[in-house]
């Protein structure tokens, strides 16, 4: 399985979470790599990793998406896709320090296939200002 295809598992455990208004936890982690029968243990240790990552750094991560959005925007307009993308993202470019344009060019990638119309520019336009207050 390629970085791609487990950042798009990772997300998809992610955004059920989300969905389910749940804490993530290892058991659930276990639970949703065997339900979608992920037996590489690359893919496995990945998910992981960043699902509980999100997770210990959630309230950051958030902090980053609100202070990010436009004056009429909260967090709590945004669809859960959106939301699972973005923390997702945020959590690679700021805790996991990957390449930020690789990471938010699979995020708005994965916004064209999973969410609204609007959504990967919605998507890029977040994160671009994320990588700016970063950068500063």
């Amino acid at each position: 399985m390629n970085i791609s295809s487990m950042r798009e598992m990772a997300f998809q455990c992610i955004y059920s979470l989300e969905v389910q208004k749940q804490k993530m936890s290892e058991d659930y982690i276990d639970l949703f790599i065997e339900s979608e029968g992920i037996t590489d243990k690359n893919a496995q240790n990945y998910i992981k990793t960043i699902a509980m990552g999100v997770a210990n750094h959630e309230e950051e991560i958030e902090s980053f998406i609100a202070s990010n959005l436009k004056k009429d925007w909260n967090i709590n307009r945004i669809s859960k896709i959106d939301l699972s993308l973005l923390k997702l993202a945020i959590y690679e470019i700021q805790y996991k320090k990957l390449e930020y344009k690789i990471v938010i060019n699979e995020a708005v990638e994965l916004a064209k296939k999973y969410g609204e119309e609007n959504s990967a520019n919605f998507i890029n336009g977040v994160l671009a200002s994320v990588v700016k207050e970063l950068e500063e």
